[in-house]
């Protein structure tokens, strides 16, 4: 199932083709990068246009995880079953027509459906990227390399976006909205012309439908239920039904799962520490990024009064940084190993928030918020790209799009999550009606949710050190035990 392009197995220079194929993928990633950071600028601005509370202005960024979220794990299995290139097209197709839907509605639900079906697009276009990726690229500095690329484009995509956003939502939100669609399009040609067709699974084989079905139906209800929770209550009877609901899809899902013959899911993937590590460090990871963006946004926007752009341009230091020292990950990856690098990452981004729980109404930008925007993009750089890395290691190429599935599940799932618990605890702080001090008041338990999701995702991190330590501990024992004759016998069995 590897794609017909010829790799080099050295650091030889790529092919013009194979270049072009990467910056198609590199394009998609880009646009999801892109459409999140313009989108959290923009909501102040969409709030006050259509008049929305701040539990529904959620459903805007929580609209779009629950597509992507609820169904990235048939998006994964259906670009290894249907073909990854095919999988990859049509999504980014149907991605650029709910760009321009976006721009064009005029109320909440409306908007928060078309973020909805963007979701849903990226949900089939991320995991089928990444494994074309990774069934092109060879596993190595080759791989390490172009999902350094690859992840550097997210960067510059969240970087720009936050620019783009600012300057854009100042003439109208709208804007942000379209932009994505012409992009994707463009992206959408250049992929039919450059993407090479790839192998599939023979679909004689069977399909998992049964665990298709319930693995969607309960990704999709569990979102719902986490991001719903802050409004309707986390004790309601709704909230308890639908984590109930969700438990026993979830179970039914397992008991498929085991029992298929050509399962959505193989869950011997998941008895491999590094890719639970994996998915658990991109779950915490995004959850706290998410969360902490959402809080900010609203606190120099809403409190501090500061315009869409000049917003955009606190954030710029953070993806700049990215874009500049991503491409060099991949090669720190290689000398270092992943469980170090994500370990040094998150306890940057632990720092990161921490300080910036010292934020008043008055800030000091070079004082508090520069640093923290600094040490944010540190974080980033060597976190998200050696969780790709960490995440696709070792597996064969006809699972690549069911592990780039099942991470980035991960990704939104921990999004959507501790998303809707540092909303239900700001929203729990009683923001509306209140001085700007009471606001930020109940702003700063947020904050400290947020570093304690960081904290505990550096724990997670720091277990991957420890199992790494031993492997070595045990090979050096294998190593030393070996006869210092078996060399020559070897050479005399020859």
């Amino acid at each position: 199932m590897t794609s017909p392009i010829d790799v080099p197995t050295s650091q030889d220079r790529w092919s013009p083709r194979l270049w072009g194929t990467l910056l198609v993928l590199c394009a998609a990633m880009f646009l999801d990068a892109l459409d999140v950071s313009m989108v959290g600028v923009a909501l102040p601005s969409i709030a006050t246009d259509l008049e929305l509370s701040t539990s529904t202005l959620q459903w805007i960024v929580s609209g779009y995880i629950l597509g992507y979220g609820g169904l990235l794990l048939l998006g994964g299995r259906a670009a290894d079953l249907l073909g990854r290139r095919r999988v990859f097209l049509v999504a980014l197709a149907v991605f650029a027509l709910a760009s321009l839907l976006g721009g064009l509605v005029d109320s909440g639900p409306l908007l928060i459906a078309s973020r909805f079906i963007k979701g849903l697009s990226a949900a089939f276009t991320a995991p089928a990227g990444l494994s074309i990726i990774t069934t092109t690229f060879k596993e190595g500095p080759q791989r390490n390399r172009a999902l350094s690329i690859y992840t550097t484009c997210a960067a510059t995509g969240f970087s720009m976006g936050l620019v783009l956003s600012g300057l854009l939502t100042e003439m109208s939100w709208r804007l942000t909205m379209l932009l994505p669609a012409p992009i994707a399009l463009i992206a959408l040609v250049a992929g039919i012309r450059l993407i090479p067709r790839s192998s599939r699974e023979d679909s004689g084989k069977g399909y998992d439908l049964p665990g298709a079905v319930t693995g969607t139906l309960s990704m999709l209800l569990l979102v719902f239920t986490v991001v719903q929770a802050p409004e309707v209550g986390w004790a309601s009877a709704q909230t308890l039904l639908s984590f109930t609901a969700t438990a026993v899809l979830l179970a039914a899902f397992v008991t498929i799962e085991r029992r298929s013959a050509h399962p959505l899911i193989r869950l011997g993937v998941l008895r491999s520490g590094n890719q639970i590590r994996a998915n658990l460090g991109a779950a915490f990871f995004f959850g706290s990024y998410v969360g902490f963006q959402f809080l900010v946004t609203q606190y120099m926007q809403s409190l501090l009064g500061w315009s869409a752009l000049q917003t955009a341009l606190a954030f710029l230091p953070a993806g700049a940084l990215v874009a500049l020292s991503a491409t060099k990950i991949g090669s720190v990856v290689d000398r270092f190993g992943t469980p170090r690098v994500i370990a040094t990452g998150f306890a940057l981004l632990v720092v990161a928030y921490a300080l910036f729980l010292q934020i008043d109404l008055t800030p000091t930008y070079a004082a508090v918020i520069l640093p923290s925007m600094l040490l944010l993009g540190a974080a980033c750089a060597l976190v998200f790209p050696s969780l790709n890395i960490q995440a696709t290691s070792g597996v064969e190429d006809h699972e690549q799009g069911m592990v780039s599935g099942l991470l980035n599940t991960s990704i939104q799932v921990g999004g959507a999550i501790f998303l809707a618990v540092v909303t239900a605890v700001i929203t729990a702080g009683g923001e509306t009606g209140h001085s700007a001090q009471e606001v930020l008041d109940s702003f700063r338990p947020g904050l400290a949710v947020v570093t304690a999701i960081a904290a505990a995702g550096l724990l997670i991190t720091l277990t991957g050190l420890r199992a790494t330590r031993r492997a070595a501990g045990e090979s050096m024992v294998v190593a030393t035990s070996v006869p210092a004759a078996e060399p020559e016998r070897v050479k005399v069995g020859d």
